[in-house]
Order: C-alpha cells, then sequence, then structure tokens
C-alpha cells in the first residue's frame, strides 16, 4: 500500500473525529481500511511463512512449508 492511502485514511480519520464524514467518504474510508488489512495481512504472512526452526536433532523446519502454504491461505 502506497504512502497516499494511508495518508488518506489518516485524513479521513482525523475528518470523522472532527466534524463527521459523508456517506462517500465513509465507503471510502471502509474500502481504503480493507486495502490496508489486506496488505498488512499479506505481509505477516510472507513473514511467518519464511520462518525457519532447527529442531533439537539439528535438522531445520521450514514452518511456512510444515504449516503456512496450504490453498486458500
Amino acid at each position: 500500500m502506497d504512502e497516499a492511502k494511508i495518508t488518506r485514511i489518516n485524513e479521513l480519520y482525523r475528518k470523522s473525529k472532527a466534524e463527521g464524514l459523508t456517506q462517500k467518504e465513509l465507503k471510502e474510508q471502509a474500502a481504503l481500511r480493507q486495502e490496508y488489512l489486506e496488505a498488512v495481512r499479506g505481509n505477516l504472512r510472507g513473514q511467518l511463512n519464511n520462518i525457519s526452526i532447527q529442531e533439537k536433532d539439528g535438522s531445520i523446519t521450514n514452518l511456512g512449508e510444515k504449516y503456512g502454504r496450504k490453498k486458500g491461505n
């Protein structure tokens, strides 16, 4: 998500607290928030899929392959 959209989310938040939003602005805010959440979830999922742990026996287990990269994630 680019910086301009994040700035717009913040502008709409400040305006909602100060004077309220129109119906059009409420829809825009909801769409931007949803896009932001999808970006955060995608980034987190990507980070978690790249975690590997070393087992007690010395072997390396990639948790993304074991748990994260299933169909639907």
